[in-house]
């Protein structure tokens, strides 16, 4: 049987405690939800009593289901808060389509009145969709990232797990969760505190706001040679201008025929074909997540012709644009 964990020692217990509004959208991730909560849940369990408080809210005060299906029962609709509250936004998946007007007005009203807001997983949509993340830094899930900058040139988009900017926090989903709550709790705290809640999670490796959210690109393709990752990292910086085979070689050294042999062997397929498909991907992304035109989309991902971005989103995808934004545009309305 494993043994009981004792709170830390602690030589003064603060009177005082914080609480947390969790906001939760329709199709929220239930995963950075709870990690959120458990983090909190845990660092009281180390500090001996109850510092952090937590209430949750939907927009109508209905009980909400998540994007697993699991429905969430509630203990309230949007109303004034207190002016020490943090707000949490929980966002999740087709958060265009939970941002509601009444969401984005209730977030802006508060936000007037000082308080703190902190969007997890998607939710760095709603804050800036709401215009509180202006001329800040911020981050949102990878998947996200192309439509997000697209959306909100006015905002400095991050690859971080986490961004704390002032009293905007945003996060990019998943366990990111736990890292923004344990930098939270070791400044409420200490970072003996925040460790110890990280054991309680079996957490081994805390993750500050210098962390990117994704793989390395060589454990992303599962190939570890280091001029491969260096040509692909080049392709995925250069979307909307995209580099020729030759000067990619170049660049890292090697002949154009030297990098066709580098794909075919360890990706098998051409340098570029692999660069279609990463073009492809991204513009995948904005007509599912954006609102942009089908001729925007394809000259924000190099194609200078439409009519051939057609032909190569139909050859890969096996459907035109048109119809995908189509598609898309249905499953919203549902």
């Amino acid at each position: 049987m494993a043994s009981i964990q004792t709170p830390v020692t602690r030589i003064e217990q603060p009177q005082k405690t914080s609480r947390f509004v969790f906001v939760l959208l329709e199709d929220f991730t239930l995963l950075s939800f709870s990690c959120a909560v458990e983090a909190l849940r845990l660092a009281n369990r180390m500090l001996g009593h109850d510092y952090y408080t937590w209430t949750l809210l939907s927009e109508d005060g209905n009980s909400i289901r998540c994007s697993s299906g699991i429905e969430i029962a509630v203990e309230g609709e949007l109303k004034e808060l207190q002016r020490n509250d943090q707000i949490v936004i929980c966002g999740g998946v087709e958060i265009q389509n939970s941002s509601t007007k009444r969401i984005l007005n209730w977030i802006r009203r508060e936000a007037r009145r000082g308080l703190k807001m902190i969007g997890l997983c998607t939710a760095g949509f709603t804050l800036a969709q709401a215009g509180l993340l202006d001329g800040r830094k911020a981050t949102i899930h990878w998947e996200n990232q192309d439509s997000f900058e697209e959306e909100f040139p006015e905002v400095t988009l991050t690859k971080s797990v986490f961004v704390m900017d002032g009293n905007r926090y945003t996060t990019a989903g998943g366990t990111s969760s736990i890292d923004l709550m344990l930098a939270i709790i070791a400044q409420d705290q200490d970072e003996k505190i925040a460790n110890a809640v990280a054991d309680q999670l079996i957490y081994t490796t805390i993750r500050t706001d210098q962390d990117t959210q994704r793989l390395s690109t060589p454990t992303r393709i599962g190939v570890r040679h280091p001029k491969l990752a260096k040509v692909i990292q080049m392709m995925e910086a250069n979307i909307e201008e995209p580099i020729s085979p030759a000067t990619l070689a170049k660049d890292v050294g090697m002949s154009t025929r030297q990098l066709e042999r580098l794909f075919r062997r360890y990706l098998n397929r051409s340098p570029k074909r692999y660069y279609m498909e990463i073009r492809l991907q991204k513009a995948r992304n904005l007509l599912m997540q954006t609102e942009m035109s089908v001729i925007n989309v394809a000259l924000a991902c190099g194609f200078a012709s439409p009519s051939h971005f057609s032909k190569c989103y139909r050859s890969h995808y096996n459907t035109t644009p048109y119809r995908e934004r189509g598609a898309q545009a249905a499953r919203l309305s549902i």
